[in-house]
């Protein structure tokens, strides 16, 4: 099975807010799927996670950066791509600090336009409780864990 290396981003406001976009799928393999995710996507060949990451930060919401900091955790799982493709996700995630929420969509595919529908600011105690499905599940520990100070609402 092929493993598929992604970089995917937590992007937090100034409130202490992370930016998700929600995915709902109606024409390819994973279609009927509804999901909120973080900001991502996969590394292209010859492209370091860190790289990816910039890459991904521009290319989703329009922000430049030249250097994304270190990886705060991973995941690794098997998934099913849009394509039907069953592969061993290996993932990053890095954390953007960012004080204008305005995101800028000008760069995404003609599939982001498609399957990406909204994106909303979520605090830590919506994601607590919400009973949407929310990739990866434990965003609030993951951020809480390396960054305390998130808690200062």
């Amino acid at each position: 099975m092929r493993i598929r290396k992604a970089s995917r981003l937590f992007i937090i406001n100034e409130n202490h807010q992370v930016l998700l976009f929600q995915f709902s799928h109606t024409s390819d393999a994973l279609a009927g799927q509804t999901y909120w995710t973080t900001i991502g996507g996969a590394v292209e060949n010859g492209e370091s996670f860190e790289a990816a990451a910039c890459r991904e930060l521009y290319e989703e919401v329009g922000i430049v950066r030249q250097d994304i900091g270190t990886c705060i955790t991973t995941r690794n799982f098997e998934m099913m791509l849009p394509s039907s493709e069953i592969v061993i996700a290996d993932e990053r995630f890095f954390i953007v600090f960012i004080k204008n929420e305005e995101i800028n969509t000008e760069n995404w595919t003609e599939h982001e336009k498609e399957v990406i529908h909204k994106s909303y600011w979520w605090t830590l105690d919506e994601l607590n409780q919400t009973k949407e499905i929310v990739f990866p599940h434990d965003i609030p520990n993951i951020l809480l864990e390396n960054f305390p100070e998130l808690l200062k609402n």
